[in-house]
């Protein structure tokens, strides 16, 4: 609990709320008493007197924040950089070879980048996947809490984990690459996979996300970047400490196509024989799938978790999202990082949610609608991390990380249904609060723990040394672009695993 909630009683007095299911609406003004961060009682407003302080809610519309399930930090200085590339030929650009010289400050600001527009959207929790490579440096993973703790949103860090070098996971690199190429490639000082566990382990005694608003998480980058033993220590170290992972899986035809040449199984088929797939956990992006797939991940309890407005810039596919609900999957939705995507704005995620699944599928009856696009955003991210006793919905017992939209805001007006407005038309123009656990940490519009201006001065500022830097480490991958693109054009042409739902059109 974050120590700032201890021993207060606030009452949100005569909002229009979300009811405990997470799609309909009450019809009544109501009031919602919040004590020490967590939802105390939700009754017909006027009925008892406010407690402690009050909050006048009247004209608004309360739900639950969203709850972000993928996001990595570590691209935010690189927004607005690259376009019309696919995931193979851009993810050099956000991890280049050789790491920018950063401080533990710029750490800080760098975080902050997706926070502020997290909290200013909507979102109550962020799940950052954080590269900490290829040396671990614990000032900067605390430089990234700090950051979360001090603006004021919920969090769950996990530094990234592998044991197999990106460049070494690619197909066909060591026959497209030169030998002074691969060298140049291949990381200097590393520090071990196992070295990273035991860190994650020894923040999880302090920092569990069931106690605490800034906590950690288990964050393996992606089947063929992990050796098996790595992916068993893992699923040894989530069984144990109960902490959530998340895992990319098959975000693209290249890793499909690729995992299918190599091995002769899809690698969902590869995670569930290692005995991977469990409740709490995350299969990021799970853009190429078979039904096998969807049946492994359904019997598994694992979650599924979505990121379509990423996967259409990088232009990954269209996940089958209709087979996996109807298969009982949970779905998450998350905006990806800001090297790819540019925002953490998850109103624009959950509208593309309930849109662009519509192209899928003649029977417009089961066609995706904004009920289970919310749904997605907040109850099934809360699943997917293990916490949906404590977020998701509004409901006596929950985290009081909650949100109030103006019901005068155009979005809203005319009033006819305020969920489907809410996922259509807002923009977050009409945020008249944002609480996380019980707090006020958004307020007409502002932050109330942070000056989101004096925040971009310092980050200028910071840019101003490191552009140059990045322009370099820009310049180096540009070197190697003919041979990425080499590959991702050999890797077009290899069969994908037998009836595997096309995610793109030209497939």
């Amino acid at each position: 609990m974050d120590k700032t909630t201890m021993d207060k009683t606030i009452t949100l007095v005569g909002t229009l709320a979300l009811n405990e299911d997470g799609v309909s609406v009450g019809t009544e003004p109501m009031d919602i008493v919040i004590h020490n961060g967590v939802i105390d009682s939700i009754r017909p407003s006027g009925s008892q007197p406010a407690e402690g302080e009050y909050l006048d809610a009247s004209d608004t519309f309360t739900v639950p924040g969203f709850i972000n399930g993928h996001h990595h930090s570590h691209e935010n200085f690189h927004k607005g950089r690259y376009d019309r590339l696919p995931l193979e030929l851009w993810m050099n650009y956000v991890r280049p070879a050789k790491p920018l010289p950063l401080t533990a400050d710029d750490i800080y600001l760098r975080t902050l980048v997706g926070a502020c527009q997290s909290l200013l959207s909507g979102t109550t929790c962020i799940v950052d996947d954080f590269n900490a490579s290829p040396v671990l440096n614990p000032d900067h993973v605390q430089a990234a809490l700090k950051a979360y703790e001090d603006i004021g949103i919920r969090a769950l860090v996990g530094p990234t984990l592998f044991d197999v070098p990106f460049h070494e996971s690619v197909p066909f690199i060591h026959e497209e690459c030169s030998h002074e190429t691969l060298a140049s490639l291949a990381p200097g000082n590393v520090t071990p996979a196992a070295e990273y566990l035991h860190f994650v382990e020894s923040l999880a005694a302090t920092r569990h996300p069931r106690d605490n608003r800034v906590g950690v998480l288990l964050a393996p980058s992606a089947p063929q970047r992990c050796t098996d033993g790595l992916l068993k220590d893992v699923r040894t170290l989530a069984d144990r400490t109960g902490l959530p992972v998340i895992i990319h899986v098959q975000e693209t035809r290249l890793q499909a196509a690729s995992a299918w040449n190599q091995h002769g199984k899809t690698l969902f088929q590869h995670l569930d024989e290692l005995g991977f797939l469990a409740p709490g956990t995350s299969l990021v992006h799970s853009v190429w799938l078979t039904d096998d797939d969807i049946a492994r991940i359904a019997a598994s309890g694992a979650s599924v978790q979505h990121n379509p407005n990423s996967n259409l810039k990088l232009g990954s596919g269209l996940m089958p999202l209709r087979q996996l609900l109807d298969a009982g999957v949970n779905v998450s939705l998350g905006t990806d990082g800001c090297g790819s995507l540019e925002t953490t704005d998850m109103l624009r995620v959950v509208a593309n949610m309930a849109l662009i699944h519509k192209l899928r599928g003649n029977d417009y009856r089961r066609w995706v609608g904004a009920e289970e696009a919310f749904y997605a955003a907040t109850q099934g991210g809360a699943k997917a991390l293990g916490l949906e006793d404590q977020l998701g919905c509004i409901k006596v017992g929950q985290r009081a990380d909650m949100v109030l939209y103006r019901l005068d805001a155009p979005a809203f007006t005319p009033l006819n249904n305020p969920l489907r407005q809410l996922v259509f038309g807002e923009s977050g123009n009409g945020i008249h609060s944002v609480l996380v656990d019980g707090e006020c940490v958004v307020s007409d519009g502002k932050l109330t723990r942070l000056d989101q201006r004096e925040i971009s001065k310092r980050i200028s500022k910071a840019m101003q040394r490191l552009r140059p830097e990045i322009a370099n480490a820009e310049q180096m991958t540009e070197t190697l672009r003919p041979a990425y693109e080499r590959i991702w054009q050999r890797c077009q042409a290899l069969p994908l695993a037998p009836g595997t739902i096309a995610a793109r059109f030209d497939d």
